[in-house]
C-alpha cells in the first residue's frame, strides 16, 4: 500500500519521481521548515507507481502513445481532438483494488472521521524543474468533500496530463509523454475563501532583480489569481532591510479584485467552487495588511534560503484563523536562468496614439495584426505573427501562444499562469487592460510595448523599435564615475543592472506625476475642494489610510524603491522642481499657482521650499525622504535642492530641512545642490558652505547663460552645452568643488547627448557624468576609447 499512497510529511525533494515536484516540496516544507514558522498543510498523495499501475489496469498505455505518436500538436484542432480522447479514456477506467484501498485509509487517517475540505492537486513527476515551470499544465480542485468526490478528483487529476495545454508544453520542451507520470496530492483547505490568497516570487519576474519579494494578493481562494481571472493587488519587499527588522515594503498596488472563488455547495469538481462579485469597498482596500505582507516576505526568504534558489510559491491566509499558509513552492524558472552578462533592451524609436494599458510582462516590443480571441475552440485563427487579444489567457493557449507576436488580456495579473508561460516563450504581453477586446479590432496593426515599465501600452500601427544587447562583462575602466538619471521608480530594478555608480539623479516630480497626480495642496486641504475633485482624489487614494497619508506614502514607494534597487550606491534624489503652470496640471492645482508669464524663471526650486505658501507642502516632501533614510535604512539616499539663486536662499533651505529632520552630516546625510544659474558657478566658495557638493544641471545653465529659452522650437538650434561660456562657467564649478575637496557631478542632459562633452568633462576631472540609461553603454566605450571614437 505504501508504493501506492504517501503521507506529505513523509515526503520530501528526492522524492519528486514518486510524488511529482509539487508534493515533493509541500513534503519537504512541512517536516523541515516547519520549525522556521513555514505552515503548509498535510495530506497525503498518490505516487507515480499508482498511476502507472491504473494505465496498466485500464489498458491505455499503449492506446495512449499510439495516439500521441500520430500526433502534430501544431494543428490545434487535432491536438484539442486527441486530449479530449485521452481525458475520456482515463476517467472511463477504474481504480485499481489496491489503490481504492490505499486512498481509502490514508483519507481516514487525515480526516479522523471527520467531514473535512480537501484540494486536489497535480503534481508530474517532470515538473518544477530548475529550468521548466509546468505551470497550470494540471490540474486543481479545491473545497472537494466526501470519499467518492475525492477520488473522482484524483482521476481528474489523472486525465489532466493529457489536457492539450499540457501535451503541447511537453513537445514544446522536449519531454517524453510516456516517461511522465502523475501524482495526485489530497491536502487539507485552507478557509482563504473568507480571507486571501495569491502568488509570490523571491526576486523580480520582470528584471530577475533578486533584492525584492513580489507578491501578489486577492479576496478568496488562489486559482482567481493564478488563472489570471482578477487584478491583484501587488506588493513589493526589500529583503536587506526586512532582515534587519526595518519597514521593508518598497511598493503597493492597488488591483481591481472584482471577483472571488468561494466554496460552492456541493463538494465535487463541478459544483466545488463559485465565483462572485466582491463589493465596493473592499476592491478599494488593501486585501492584506502591512503586517501580513512582511511575514510572507519572510516566509519566502526561508523558502529560498533552504532550496537555494529563486523560488515560485502560492500562498493563503485562513480567514478563520489569521494564519498564513504555504500550499506550493517551486524554482522560478525564467528570470533566474537568464544571463545577467548580457544586457537586452528595446526601445521604441517613435511613439503613436496609446490604443490600451495593462501591466506589461517582460521588457520586449512586438507588432502585428490584432487577432481577437474569444474562446479556446477559436484558437486555431491565430497565425504567426498575429498579436493575441483575448479576455483572459490560461495555461489553455500555450499551443498557440508561441505563435504570437505579443499577447494582451482583459484581466490577469504579472504572476498568473500566462503571465509565467509569456516570459518562458519570451513573447511580450500586456494583462489586465481592463477592455481591450473592446477597444481594438481584428486585423488592426498595433504595436505592444512592455520596455516602458510596469505599463505595458498598445500603440495604434506599426512603430519602429531597436533591439540591443551589450555585454557587461568586461567593462573598461574609468578615471570618473558613471551615474544614472533615473526618475521613473518602475524600470529601478531593469537599470540596476547596468554598469552604474549609482543614480545622480532621481525627480521628485516624476514621482509626484506619474505615482501621485495631485497638488499636495488639494491633498493638505481635502475637505476644501469642490465635490467633483474630491471624488477624483478620494479614487486615487483607495487603500491609502488619508490624502495626506498617501501623499507621504507614495513619495516613500518611489525613493525607496529607487534606493534599494541601487543599495549602497548612492541614490541622490533631487526636490521637487515643478514650476507653476506644471504644477497647476496637477489635479486642483489650479486652485493654488500663480499665473506666470515666464515659469522656467519663476516660482520654482529653493524659492518656492522656503515661502510660506509652499512651506507645508515642502515639509511632505522631508517626511518622506526622513522616513527613507531613518525609518527604512535606505541611507544611501543623497537630497539634491535645485535653482537656488541666492546665497541666502541656500541658507534658509538648509536650515529649513534641518528643522523637518534632514539635518546635514546627520545619519551620513549629503545635501547636494544644483549648479544650474551663471550665480551658483560665479559665487561657488560661497554656495559650497552650505552643501556637500554641486551636481551641475547643464540644461537650465546653458539657457540662463546664452539668454535663449530651451523651450522655444524658433532659437533651440543656438542651445548648445559646448558653448565657450558654458565650458567656463563649468570649469568655475569644477574647480572650486575640487579645491574644496567636495562632490562634483553633472546630471544635465549634455554628456548623454555629446559623448566629447563627456570626455572633455572627465578631463577637467569631475567627479561623475550622470547619463541617461540608454546611453550608459555607447559613452562608457566612447569615453574609454583613446581616440574618442565610438
Amino acid at each position: 500500500m505504501q508504493d501506492y499512497v504517501i503521507r506529505l510529511d513523509q515526503a520530501g525533494m528526492g522524492d519528486v519521481d514518486k510524488v511529482g515536484g509539487k508534493n515533493a516540496s509541500l513534503g519537504e516544507m512541512i517536516h523541515q521548515l516547519k520549525d522556521a514558522g513555514v505552515k503548509v498543510p498535510g495530506g497525503f498523495a498518490t505516487t507515480a507507481h499508482a498511476y502507472r499501475d491504473f494505465l496498466q489496469h485500464n489498458g491505455l498505455v499503449d492506446k495512449i502513445n499510439d495516439l500521441l505518436e500520430s500526433l502534430d500538436c501544431n494543428d490545434t484542432r487535432a491536438l484539442a481532438e486527441t486530449g479530449r480522447t485521452l481525458r475520456e479514456w482515463i476517467m472511463a477506467g477504474e481504480f485499481q483494488p489496491d489503490l481504492q484501498a490505499a486512498i481509502d485509509q490514508a483519507y481516514q487517517e487525515m480526516s479522523e472521521g471527520k467531514d473535512i475540505a480537501v484540494a486536489v492537486r497535480s503534481s508530474a513527476t517532470a515538473e518544477d524543474l530548475p529550468d521548466a515551470s509546468f505551470a497550470g499544465q494540471q490540474e486543481t480542485y479545491l473545497n472537494i468533500r466526501g470519499l467518492d468526490n475525492i477520488k473522482e478528483a484524483i482521476k481528474s487529476v489523472f486525465a489532466s496530463l493529457y489536457n492539450d495545454r499540457a501535451i503541447s508544453y511537453r513537445v514544446h520542451r522536449g519531454f517524453i509523454h510516456s516517461e511522465v507520470a502523475l501524482s495526485a496530492g489530497i491536502q487539507r483547505m485552507v478557509r482563504s475563501e473568507t480571507g486571501a490568497s495569491g502568488v509570490m516570487f523571491t526576486l523580480d519576474t520582470e528584471s530577475g532583480f533578486k533584492q525584492v519579494v513580489f507578491i501578489t494578493a486577492a479576496y478568496g481562494l488562489g486559482e482567481t489569481v493564478v488563472q489570471g481571472a482578477v487584478n491583484p493587488d501587488e506588493f513589493y519587499v526589500y529583503k536587506p532591510t526586512l532582515n534587519l527588522g526595518a519597514p521593508a515594503i518598497l511598493r503597493r498596488s492597488l488591483g481591481s479584485k472584482a471577483i472571488k472563488m468561494i466554496y460552492g455547495g456541493e463538494g465535487n469538481t463541478a459544483n466545488a467552487v463559485q465565483t462572485v462579485d466582491v463589493p465596493r469597498e473592499d476592491r478599494d482596500r488593501f486585501c492584506i495588511n502591512d503586517a501580513d505582507v512582511e511575514a510572507l516576505a519572510r516566509i519566502a526568504v526561508i523558502i529560498e534560503k533552504h532550496y537555494g534558489r529563486p523560488m515560485d510559491i502560492e500562498w493563503a491566509k485562513d480567514g478563520d484563523d489569521g494564519e498564513l499558509y504555504i500550499v506550493q513552492a517551486r524554482p522560478e524558472t525564467v528570470r533566474s536562468q537568464s544571463s545577467s552578462a548580457v544586457m537586452e533592451r528595446y526601445l521604441l524609436k517613435e511613439k503613436g496614439k496609446v490604443l490600451v494599458e495593462g501591466r506589461s510582462i517582460g521588457h520586449r516590443i512586438g507588432s502585428g495584426p490584432v487577432r481577437i480571441v474569444d474562446s479556446i475552440d477559436q484558437m486555431h485563427e491565430v497565425q504567426p505573427g498575429d498579436v493575441l487579444v483575448t479576455d483572459m489567457t490560461d495555461p489553455d493557449w500555450e499551443p498557440v501562444m508561441k505563435r504570437a507576436a505579443a499577447i494582451i488580456t482583459n484581466r490577469g495579473g504579472r504572476t498568473c499562469h500566462a503571465a509565467i508561460i509569456a516570459r518562458e516563450l519570451g513573447i511580450p504581453a500586456i494583462v489586465g487592460c481592463g477592455d481591450a477586446t473592446d477597444r481594438l479590432n481584428n486585423n488592426q496593426l498595433v504595436t505592444v510595448s512592455c520596455a516602458e515599465g510596469d505599463t505595458g501600452r498598445a500603440y495604434e500601427g506599426k512603430l519602429a523599435f531597436e533591439h540591443q544587447t551589450s555585454s557587461v562583462e568586461s567593462m573598461p575602466v574609468l578615471p570618473f564615475e558613471i551615474m544614472m538619471n533615473v526618475g521613473n521608480p518602475d524600470r529601478a530594478f531593469d537599470f540596476q543592472s547596468l554598469p552604474n555608480a549609482g543614480v545622480g539623479l532621481a525627480r521628485l516630480e516624476f514621482i509626484i506625476n506619474r505615482m501621485i497626480g495631485v497638488h499636495p495642496k488639494a491633498l493638505l486641504n481635502f475637505e476644501q475642494q469642490p465635490r467633483d475633485i474630491k471624488q477624483i482624489i478620494n479614487r486615487r487614494i483607495a487603500g491609502y489610510a488619508s490624502p495626506v497619508d498617501f501623499y507621504v506614502d507614495k513619495l516613500v514607494e518611489g525613493i525607496s524603491t529607487l534606493a534599494a534597487a541601487f543599495y549602497p550606491r548612492k541614490v541622490i534624489v533631487r526636490m521637487s522642481d515643478f514650476k507653476s503652470n506644471e504644477y497647476g496640471h496637477l489635479i486642483g492645482g489650479d486652485r493654488y499657482e500663480p499665473a506666470e508669464e515666464n515659469p522656467m524663471l519663476g516660482f520654482r526650486g529653493a524659492a518656492r521650499y522656503i515661502s510660506e505658501t509652499f512651506q507645508d507642502c515642502f515639509e511632505l516632501e522631508c517626511r518622506a525622504l526622513k522616513r527613507v533614510r531613518d525609518e527604512m535604512k535606505l541611507t544611501n539616499v543623497e537630497i539634491m535642492v535645485p535653482f537656488v539663486r541666492t546665497v541666502g536662499e541656500a541658507r534658509q533651505v538648509v536650515e529649513l530641512l534641518a528643522r523637518n529632520g534632514l539635518k546635514r552630516g546627520e545619519n551620513g546625510l549629503r545635501l547636494i545642490m544644483m549648479c544650474e544659474i551663471p550665480s551658483n558657478a560665479l559665487l561657488a566658495d560661497e554656495f559650497l558652505q552650505y552643501f556637500d557638493g554641486f551636481s551641475i544641471g547643464s540644461n537650465d545653465l546653458t539657457q540662463l547663460t546664452l539668454g535663449l529659452d530651451r523651450d522655444s522650437g524658433i532659437i533651440a538650434h543656438l542651445f548648445d552645452e559646448r558653448n565657450d561660456a558654458v565650458k567656463k562657467l563649468l570649469a568655475m564649478a569644477i574647480k572650486a568643488c575640487k579645491d574644496a575637496d567636495k562632490y562634483i557631478g553633472i546630471c544635465g542632459q549634455g554628456p548623454s547627448d555629446h559623448p566629447d562633452f563627456a570626455r572633455w568633462l572627465m578631463d577637467q576631472g569631475i567627479t561623475s557624468v550622470s547619463l541617461n540609461p540608454d546611453s550608459v553603454m555607447d559613452t562608457w566605450f566612447f569615453l574609454a576609447n583613446d581616440k574618442g571614437q565610438p
